[in-house]
């Protein structure tokens, strides 16, 4: 039968205390007696106690001393020590309990106070260890439910981003490349520490998974606009820029039903932004240098460079220098500036991923 008795090291220089103390525990406790704190640490070595009986005055090396090197180790920090002492100064038992001890016995001790005092502290720290796991478990929790809500809202994007490649079949693939390159940037620019107090108040996975909606606007569109084989009229592509106010449009309705403002002020700019130029040129809004939200000058690049690198009915798919060429010439007019830079000088790490 397994023995699930608590086990106990006395700690003594002097025989008969320990022998003493032995005999008060070992009807109930596993008792383990050393006779010095040197000893003490060798005996760790092989077992793992549940509390410590440990005498303050000893010759080499005292329990003072002794519990300084218990409180320094990991293996050793949370093992209640009860100090048994002679001594009755309020200042020597306050210098004790400064250093970890959790109480007090005094010599000659009473049987009966003795157990009373283990009791006591094995209790507590049972009650402690408990409380830690369920700390412990139930961060756990909150990390796993966490995680199947997040993996949830990702499922719920990626099958509406699907509905919009579906209908716009000449991007196939648009969505899922975009939000692997802005990815890529926002961790350039990490690195960089490009837009660092901006990014600091930002949950970046969210931020990425959110990327999925930006183009959510083309729902809107008619077929034979947004699926016409060649370039646009002009009247015909001002209703096409119509999907950036129709993609915020969808996104706020959806902000109206939720409490996940985060997630959906990301889409919201993204959706709403991502076709604005750093001159002012760009729609729907002709917002001009820092007045485009941050979202839609990194959506901006990166949607480009996938329009750029990828055939459409209209034009044949331009080479990675090709795009890169014109990105750079679009730096401080299409393209934030700060922004371009990073992606020009890592413009390989985009032509590895786009192979």
């Amino acid at each position: 039968m397994e023995d699930n008795k608590k086990k106990i090291i006395v700690v003594d220089d002097d025989r008969t205390n320990l022998t003493a103390a032995k005999n008060a525990l070992i009807g109930k406790y596993d008792v383990f007696t050393v006779l010095s704190g040197e000893k003490l640490f060798s005996f760790l070595e092989k077992i793992t106690p549940d509390l410590i009986l440990l005498d303050v005055e000893m010759p080499e090396m005292n329990g003072y001393e002794a519990i300084k090197i218990l409180k320094s180790s990991k293996s050793t920090s949370d093992i209640p020590v009860i100090f048994l002492s002679a001594m009755i100064k309020p200042e020597n038992e306050l210098e004790g309990l400064d250093l970890g001890a959790v109480d007090y016995v005094f010599k000659p001790f009473s049987q009966d106070l003795l157990l009373k005092h283990i009791e006591l502290h094995l209790l507590l720290e049972e009650q402690r260890r408990g409380l830690a796991n369920y700390a412990n478990n139930l961060e756990e929790m909150v990390r796993e439910k966490t995680q199947t809500v997040l993996e949830l809202q990702n499922t719920i994007l990626k099958t509406v981003a699907e509905l919009v490649e579906r209908r716009d079949d000449i991007t196939g693939g648009h969505i899922e490349r975009t939000q692997s390159y802005l990815k890529m940037l926002v961790e350039l620019l990490e690195d960089n520490n490009v837009y660092k107090k901006e990014f600091s108040s930002w949950d970046m996975e969210l931020f990425v998974m959110s990327s999925q909606l930006h183009d959510v606007g083309k729902i809107a569109i008619k077929d034979e606009i947004l699926l016409k084989p060649g370039r646009l009229t002009p009247e015909e592509f001002e209703i096409m820029k119509q999907h950036t106010t129709a993609g915020g449009d969808i996104i706020r309705k959806i902000e109206k039903s939720t409490s996940q403002s985060d997630f959906l002020n990301h889409a919201e700019a993204l959706a709403e932004s991502h076709h604005e130029k750093w001159d002012g040129t760009g729609y729907p809004y002709g917002l001009k240098e820092d007045q485009i939200p941050l979202q839609g000058r990194l959506m901006a690049i990166v949607d480009v460079y996938d329009a750029l690198t990828n055939e459409r009915l209209y034009k044949k798919a331009f080479s990675h220098t090709k795009s890169v060429e014109i990105i750079k010439d679009g730096a401080g007019k299409h393209f934030d500036p700060l922004i371009a830079e990073i992606f020009l000088r890592n413009e390989q790490e985009f032509e590895r991923a786009d192979n």
